[in-house]
């Protein structure tokens, strides 16, 4: 029998629907969040141990670890082709892939596979995270990205940054101002912005869910705010946008 026709076989099979699959959105979130350096996101998911859970996640062969090494490989290609299109260098990007692969061979446990998945996800969310951050900014001023990309679902104050950094809240307006280009608050709602374009995008979060999660006033806010720096609402921008990255092969020139 051709392996087309077992196919159509099992497919006709009742418990073929047994199993639901993840939300590929969930999914695709996480390897944003890993192509974005968002370290925090990235850690959570690996101390929740969603990559071993089994509820929603196909099975690519009968033997536990060898389907836990598929889901490995199957992960690391989505995320060295992410990080490629947000900046990483070509050639690193696919030697540290071949790195994390080559190392499943001396696997042999489950716990084993998790701890290389973890590793490996790790590793690429830290130099994702460098890459975004290596600029020529003063200490001060990086310090304020570092501390905005980590608040990022907060809400953020001048006061705030010039808390953590010890100095006034004047003072690290001009300086940002001065090596930026654009005010503390311009930046720290750009880059709001751009993690609800993600959401938009990626998840099926609601707009007064969005807004809440980014913490933004109300949700006429932030939609004001998101068509201020976009151009067009967030419901058009998801309408035209949701999902169609998912075929990570092309470029997305025609995003705004």
């Amino acid at each position: 029998m051709a392996y087309k026709d077992e196919w159509l076989l099992l497919e006709a099979d009742d418990d073929i629907d047994e199993m639901e699959h993840r939300e590929p959105t969930e999914e695709f979130l996480f390897y944003r969040a890993v192509a974005s350096g968002d370290v925090e996101q990235v850690k959570k998911n690996c101390e929740q141990g969603r990559f071993v859970e089994e509820e929603g996640v196909g099975v690519l062969s009968k033997d536990p670890v060898i389907n836990l090494k598929y889901h490995f490989v199957i992960t690391t290609a989505m995320i060295t082709r992410l990080c490629r299109q947000n900046g990483m260098e070509l050639e690193q990007a696919f030697r540290l892939s071949d790195f994390y692969i080559q190392k499943l061979d001396d696997i042999s446990t489950k716990e084993q596979v998790q701890k290389l998945h973890d590793e490996m996800v790790m590793d690429y969310t830290e130099k994702m995270r460098k890459y975004f951050r290596s600029d020529t900014n003063s200490r001060h001023i990086n310090v304020c990205k570092e501390y905005i990309y980590s608040h990022i679902k907060e809400r953020i104050t001048i006061e705030d940054l010039a808390d953590e950094l010890g100095v006034s809240a004047s003072y690290l307006s001009r300086l940002f101002k001065k090596e930026t280009g654009e005010s503390v608050s311009a930046y720290i709602r750009k880059q709001k912005i751009e993690m609800a374009k993600n959401m938009l995008r990626y998840s099926d979060y609601s707009m007064i869910e969005i807004a809440n999660r980014l913490a933004f006033s109300s949700q006429s806010h932030f939609i004001q705010q998101f068509r201020e720096v976009v151009g067009m609402t967030p419901k058009k921008y998801r309408d035209e946008y949701y999902m169609v990255q998912w075929d990570i092969t092309k470029e997305t020139e025609s995003e705004p």
